[in-house]
């Protein structure tokens, strides 16, 4: 693979709203294009650069690269190198990154009543994981235990889904009742988008391996809030 020339840039002091409000702070930490969604990134773990300007095709590397910097800077991340076999640089959320969970989850949920959002357009395996966390209808997902795997790429994931809530990790899917290969977006037109998981088949967009009634419930779970009203 040919490698990518990363232009370092000198450092500059980062631009600050001086004020005394936690949200203006915030801001001033991950107000930058890109940094949240390099954050959201890691919210199931650590990833290398590579796989992440994978996961964020819009984004340069050299902008990845000052983002980076920034987010390690405040605190928000920190880059380690994996053990052997791996023995590979990485970066991965701090504790306290860890904590930003909510906040994509608030903004996720009010942006979705947005009639400017478009479920349709592209997102990562962990964006569509994260919306699973935050759209998850307890009421819809009450009585229900199960684990679903997902194999998006070469990665694979495990949602457990317990009592109206669910957690979902990077995980081997032997134990899954049930698993879902495709593309993120295949899996958000059957969630988000009313696809039948029938007619994704037989387009070759997706597979289900395991309980099809339990896989028929599942993409029912995850209802898009109302649209606000446009004003006329």
């Amino acid at each position: 693979m040919k490698s990518q020339k990363i232009t370092l840039r000198e450092p500059h002091p980062r631009r600050s709203y001086e004020d005394a409000c936690g949200a203006a702070h915030a801001l001033d930490l991950v107000g930058e294009r890109w940094a949240l969604l390099v954050m959201r990134e890691l919210l199931l773990g650590p990833k290398r650069f590579s796989d992440l300007r994978a996961d964020l095709p819009g984004i340069s590397a050299n902008v990845l690269t000052q983002r980076l910097e920034g987010l390690a800077d405040s605190g928000i991340l920190v880059r380690r190198k994996l053990p052997p076999p791996a023995s590979v640089q990485v970066y991965e959320l701090t504790p306290w990154g860890y904590e930003s969970e909510p906040i994509f989850q608030a903004l996720g949920r009010w942006a979705a009543r947005s009639p400017e959002h478009d479920p349709s357009l592209p997102l990562s395996a962990v964006s569509l994981l994260i919306s699973f966390r935050t759209m998850l209808d307890p009421q819809r997902a009450r009585g229900l235990r199960a684990r679903i795997g997902f194999r998006i790429g070469d990665e694979s994931y495990l949602a457990r889904v317990v009592d109206g809530r669910i957690d979902v990790a990077r995980d081997e899917l032997e134990d899954a009742d049930l698993v879902f290969a495709a593309s993120a977006p295949a899996i958000a037109a059957a969630v988000y988008g009313g696809r039948p998981l029938d007619a994704l088949e037989a387009e070759g967009a997706l597979t289900v391996k395991g309980n099809r009634s339990l896989a028929k419930r599942f993409v029912k779970l995850f209802p898009l809030p109302p649209k606000i009203a446009q004003s006329t």
